[in-house]
């Protein structure tokens, strides 16, 4: 209603209604609500995408390293005997079968999948003028079927098989390199010798065809489809091939083998495995071999011999291992991230408290209960974090797809119920303030983190991690927790050292550097009572830096050193038993910028070493063609050093002893007397032992004895011996300046059967570099860097660093919150100050002094906490995974991979102070400066 001076009377229904509590409050204040829900987004993203990356980097490791293990290890391999009536149609059902039952068990890799029959023996190839690589080495012939050859191979000559009768000559196909290399001819009938009965077995060659890929690792298991092979058994070197049949001929192909079996090969793709499902692939493929499903498999295949086999839970295993033992390395850094983004969001809840104390007690004073003001700050927080929240975890989950997603659910949640309830129980803490004790209630929480900590330390001492017993939250909070008691011990004698030195300032003629200090020793309240939150804050991210940088500097250090005596050197060059390294080889290779020291050797690995009591022992012979080099190389290495002088061999007849350095194990049972060396062309040589060595640089892991002699006084007993097949260096040495010297000075190339070797060799792509077969040049550079690119290492250290940057940010945030906290009464003095004259540069000069002490106490602090936890913990960290080789190594503490990280995160946060005071603090002395004008 309306009265007659036009004013409107309130009636019921249009009486004031209190506004909603959520929607004044974010009116109020709309910054504060807009960067909480920034701060809760950032938080529950990096929680939801940790979890992710890990997987992501764990799932490209394990596909990677079981790819690398090829086609056949990576598949069930299932075979059955023929049947008289077997034939290319029941071998399609089966093979139809097969996939229909195991396919959506496992996801197969269907360009690898393969199938037909073997004969089980091979035959020889009788028709004169074939190539023997003896008079009576008569080449080997194997048959197959292959079901779709004609999509592998093209036909070059003649045709496709057709089906043969039992007891006739078996049309076959053969690789036109085969025929080539064996002298085969289109049309041939090949005397395959003769049955038990008498009758002869012969097959005749219908075609040639060419393999469309001849290193296709499809061929691998299909016997010597390709090219014709080169066996070296010693008691029959010869030539073998494999001819292809029709798939109607298999119960002749049996005959003709006295036996035969069909295979049926189901690679798993490797892309489809995942690290945190290792379990379940290994379970479904074993109960493919032995358990139920090879029974249903017989059953539907209507073969009751059907077998399958496959390495593949072998491989899955060893990876799973590794999986295992990096884990703990690979999680402190993200419990880091955790750990400090929990004391951000703390001090988050701790400026909103500070800012909104008043209201809470009002509210209380006016009759609102604990309940109901704790409801309604929650629903306010609720509105902000909520959506921010479930962006965040969306996000992570798009951007980064995994196939689990359980776990960054669940850390995301509980990063969003921090971020909800910290407010809300800081300030239900308003209440309980008066009725506890809060100094005692501090050295029991502190005594207790101590306690944790030294159990903790003596848990990881005692167990050890890396060793594949897999995640322990208790091992990877170790370092953690040994932060959280350097930052509670910090906090405690942080504030008498800064008051200390302000009372040193205040000696002085200068006000700013006496006043930063005196309220860096206090907090906003005037009282001697520090804040641990911010340090606790910088610390843990300083010491996981710190702790993580280290490890990591440990592998690379550990990896080069493992490449280095894996080589022998920074380079080496060995050669098969038929060559020789030539002098001038050896003079360029000498000669080559970077070479410190270099030597060629003679390594021979079939010595007898007869003692007085003319027992013998199988040995390693080296000889050494400089003994000063040699040792400077054992020196570099740190493997078998000695000194120069101990092999100082003299001129001599041949029963003049030759001084040796001889293994551990053999000094004992050479001590009893003299000794001598039995080459394997009989020759001998007598030794004194001059040293012992427990390795040597030419045999890092020589697994038998060994001895190491001087090669000139060697030589003159033994002038046949004098050769040399081995070359090392220490260095900064260019491999392929090495390769180029061993491609211009090789010396003499192979012949007869060593040149099949090397022409075979060649053939099937092992030589490279342009070098023959068996001529290697071995680069400790290469090497490590073969190491280091195990994709598990790569997501080790990628997830570290990702860590690391996160840390540092939240630590970032965290000396920017207590600055903001301490803003109000910091502005209040600097505006007084003002007053009596204080410049602006003075005031802001102030308040870096006020900020930066903590800093650099945290930074020095967190630096040493770092240190020792290297020092307590590094033992019992196994790193042999993310060096790429069994290592004993142990992680020690080293001055830069802490002082780097450190000090790159003190800088980070002070640029941040003063980016702050520079920004922030000019507009707020001003603002309270101009307090009151408009009242």
């Amino acid at each position: 209603m309306t009265t007659q001076a036009g004013t409107r009377v309130p009636t019921p229904d249009t009486a004031h209604r209190p506004a909603r509590w959520v929607r004044t409050r974010l009116r109020a204040n709309p910054l504060a609500a807009l960067l909480m829900a920034a701060l809760a987004f950032v938080t529950v993203f990096l929680a939801a995408a940790f979890p992710r990356i890990a997987d992501r980097g764990a799932d490209a490791a394990l596909q990677d390293y079981v790819s690398q293990k090829g086609l056949t290890s990576t598949s069930l391999q299932t075979t059955s005997k023929v049947l008289d009536d077997d034939g290319a149609v029941k071998l399609d059902r089966v093979q139809q079968t097969l996939i229909e039952t195991v396919g959506p068990e496992l996801t197969l890799a269907r360009s690898g999948e393969a199938y037909g029959a073997r004969a089980l023996g091979s035959r020889t190839m009788g028709n004169p003028g074939y190539a023997r690589i003896a008079e009576r080495t008569l080449p080997d012939l194997s048959l197959l079927y292959l079901h779709d050859l004609a999509g592998r191979a093209t036909l070059t000559d003649g045709t496709w098989p057709t089906p043969g009768a039992v007891g006739g000559p078996l049309p076959i196909v053969i690789s036109k390199k085969a025929a080539e290399t064996i002298r085969i001819k289109l049309g041939d009938v090949i005397d395959n010798g003769v049955e038990g009965s008498g009758a002869k077995r012969t097959t005749v060659v219908v075609g040639f065809y060419q393999a469309n890929d001849p290193l296709d690792p499809f061929w691998d298991d299909l016997g010597c489809p390709v090219r014709a092979c080169l066996i070296t058994d010693p008691d029959r070197e010869h030539w073998t091939t494999s001819g292809f049949v029709d798939g109607d001929s298999l119960p002749a192909m049996a005959h003709w083998g006295s036996n035969a079996e069909i295979f049926w090969r189901l690679p798993v793709d490797p892309a489809s495995l995942h690290a945190d499902r290792l379990d379940r692939t290994r379970s479904v493929i074993s109960s493919f071999l032995t358990g139920r499903d090879a029974t249903a498999l017989a059953g539907s295949t209507g073969r009751a011999d059907l077998h399958t086999s496959s390495i593949l839970p072998d491989i899955l295993t060893r990876a799973d291992e590794r999986y295992r033992a990096s884990l703990p390395l690979s999680a402190i850094g993200p419990a880091a991230v955790a750990g400090v983004a929990t004391v951000v969001l703390f001090l988050a809840a701790a400026l909103t408290t500070d800012r909104r104390t008043a209201e809470i007690r009002l509210l209380r004073a006016r009759g609102g209960s604990l309940a109901g003001v704790l409801r309604r700050l929650i629903g306010e927080g609720a509105v902000t974090v909520l959506p921010a929240a479930v962006l965040g975890t969306t996000l992570a989950l798009v951007l980064l797809p995994a196939p689990r997603w359980d776990r960054s659910v669940l850390a995301a949640l509980v990063a969003t119920l921090i971020a909800l309830l910290a407010f809300p129980a800081r300030a239900a803490l308003l209440w309980a303030r008066g009725r506890a004790a809060g100094g005692r209630r501090r050295l029991v929480g502190e005594l207790a983190v101590l306690a944790v900590t030294v159990a903790a330390v003596a848990e990881v001492r005692r167990r050890g991690v890396g060793t594949g017993a897999g995640l322990d939250p208790l091992l990877v909070a170790a370092p953690l927790l040994l932060a959280a008691t350097g930052g509670s011990l910090l906090a405690r004698i942080e504030p008498v050292v800064v008051g200390w030195l302000s009372a040193l300032a205040g000696r002085g003629r200068g006000l700013i550097g006496f006043l930063g200090l005196a309220r860096a020793a206090r907090d906003s309240s005037g009282r001697r009572k520090p804040s641990v939150l911010p340090l606790l804050a910088l610390l843990i991210a300083v010491t996981a830096t710190g702790f993580g940088a280290t490890v990591l500097d440990t592998v690379d250090h550990v990896r080069t050193r493992a490449a280095r005596i894996a080589t022998g050197g920074d380079i080496g060059v060995s050669l098969p038993g038929y060559a020789t390294l030539t002098e001038s080889f050896t003079k360029a290779a000498g000669e080559l910028p970077g070479v410190r020291a270099s030597t060629a050797v003679w390594v021979e690995p079939k010595i007898r070493i007869v003692d007085a009591d003319r027992n013998y022992t199988e040995a390693y012979l080296v000889m050494v063609v400089d003994p000063a080099a040699y040792a400077e190389i054992a020196r570099t290495l740190g493997v078998g050093e000695f000194d120069p002088a101990k092999l100082a061999g003299t001129s001599g007849g041949r029963d003049t002893p030759v001084p040796a350095l001889v293994s551990r194990d053999l000094a004992k049972r050479l001590a009893a007397g003299s000794s001598q060396v039995r080459t394997p062309n009989g020759n001998d040589l007598r030794l004194t032992v001059a040293a012992t060595v427990g390795a040597t640089p030419a045999l890092p892991d020589p697994g038998k004895p060994f001895v190491v002699v001087p090669a000139g006084p060697a030589w003159e007993r033994l002038p046949d011996a004098k050769r040399v097949n081995e070359w090392f260096a220490v260095g900064d040495v260019d491999p392929e300046g090495v390769r180029t010297a061993l491609r211009e000075n090789g010396g003499a190339q192979p012949v007869g059967l060593a040149k099949l070797i090397a022409d075979a060799a060649a053939a099937s792509g092992k030589a490279t570099h342009g070098l023959p077969s068996g001529y290697t040049v071995h680069s400790s550079r290469e090497t490590a860097a073969a190491l280091a690119a195990d994709p598990l290492q790569h997501a080790a250290g990628r997830l570290f660093w990702y860590a690391a940057a996160a840390s540092a940010g939240f630590a970032l945030l965290a000396v920017l919150l207590t600055l903001f906290r301490a803003a109000p009464d910091r502005t209040a003095v600097l505006a007084r100050l003002r007053t009596m004259g204080l410049r602006p540069r003075q005031g802001l000069a102030l308040i870096v002094a006020e900020a930066l002490p903590q800093t650099l106490a945290a930074a020095v602090g967190g630096g040493l906490v770092a240190v020792a936890a290297v020092a307590l913990l590094g033992s019992a960290f196994d790193i042999s995974t993310l060096v790429g080789a069994k290592v004993g190594d142990a992680i020690t503490p080293a001055l830069m991979p802490v002082l780097l990280p450190t000090a790159g995160l003190a800088l980070l946060v002070c640029l941040g102070v003063v980016v702050e005071t520079l920004v922030a603090g000019r507009r707020q002395i001003a603002t309270e400066l101009r307090a009151g004008e408009r009242s």
